[in-house]
């Protein structure tokens, strides 16, 4: 059975697009393998009634009217909550809006089941409101790519240490770049776009000449991919991820990865990356040395977070939902 998908997210996701914007477009790309056709929202051309679900993508502060617009229509929905909350920082959310807009979805969809349980105790909803669709990451980050294509590129020759991310205090570089005035041996190259600008600013001014900010690259770019063979690690400081596709690409690619232990990171990486607490600038630099003790992964690990692989329950719970 064909079923017909509209997706929609907050009007400025794509001003710096991140790793929710990533997945809305990788699940926009692979659905139609497992049957499921996919249109994006347009504001000027809404045509919601021609699709079987409505699906959101974030939480932000005023998503909540768009999602009940879609109920007041009579249209199952889908929201995709991107959120990492505990009974420690609710209240650092809008929790009660929150709330609010997951109770008037139809399934909230989050990317492990650690986040599952917890989006259901802190919010006080039922758990069977909640499915787990795992992110994954494109085949083409698998696939072996020259370190000095990216060396080249940007005249980076020694060893370096790889963050990749917009740079916001979420994502936590000024704690990373702290850590890595223990290491001053040790290049910091940074990679995303700035947005939160006077955060950037901070970071870049905190460590000078040890860390080098090369801007947002493509998604699809060989040079991201070169990077990820050139680090000598990976770093994911962030305060919390669900978790972080970039950490995912590094991993896929073969790179040492030190991750943050806050989050759905466990649930993905297991025993294979070195874990840090983000808000600890000595934990992060103990990780980052165990990371480099770690060796490099490559085309011997299993391909099972390839986004189509990991889409099958998406499918099921858009039949479910427009057959129901």
């Amino acid at each position: 059975m064909k079923v017909k998908v509209l997706f929609a997210t907050y009007p400025m996701a794509f001003h710096t697009p991140g790793g929710g914007e990533i997945q809305l477009l990788a699940y926009r790309k692979h659905l139609p393998a497992h049957g499921v056709e996919v249109d994006l929202f347009d504001p000027w051309n809404s045509r919601f009634l021609e699709h079987d679900v409505v699906h959101f993508f974030s939480c932000v502060g005023g998503s909540v009217h768009f999602c009940n617009f879609v109920k007041q229509l009579g249209l199952p929905l889908v929201v995709s909550s991107s959120l990492w909350v505990t009974e420690d920082t609710k209240h650092l959310y809008p929790i009660d809006e929150i709330r609010h807009q997951f109770s008037l979805a139809d399934r909230v969809v989050a990317n492990s089941d650690i986040e599952c349980d917890t989006l259901a105790q802190v919010l006080e909803l039922p758990r069977e409101k909640f499915t787990t669709v795992y992110n994954g990451v494109e085949e083409m980050f698998y696939e072996p790519v020259s370190a000095e294509l990216f060396r080249e590129y940007f005249d980076i020759r020694g060893p370096f240490l790889l963050n990749i991310g917009n740079i916001e205090p979420r994502k936590n570089q000024l704690a990373l770049v702290e850590a890595m005035k223990s290491m001053p041996e040790l290049p910091l190259v940074l990679i995303g776009h700035q947005r939160d600008p006077a955060y950037a600013r901070a970071c870049l001014e905190a460590c000078g000449s040890q860390v080098k900010y090369l801007g947002p690259l493509p998604h699809e770019s060989e040079l991201l991919r070169s990077a990820y063979a050139a680090c000598e690690a990976f770093c994911l400081p962030s305060i919390l991820e669900t978790p972080g596709l970039a950490a995912l690409e590094a991993y896929a690619a073969g790179a040492r990865i030190a991750a943050t232990e806050v989050g759905s990171t466990r649930e993905y990486f297991a025993d294979q990356v070195a874990y840090l607490n983000p808000q600890d600038p000595a934990s992060i630099a103990q990780s980052i040395r165990e990371a480099l003790t770690l060796e490099r992964g490559g085309a011997e690990r299993e391909r099972n977070l390839c986004w189509e692989a990991v889409l099958s329950p998406l499918k099921e719970l858009y039949t479910f939902l427009s057959t129901r």
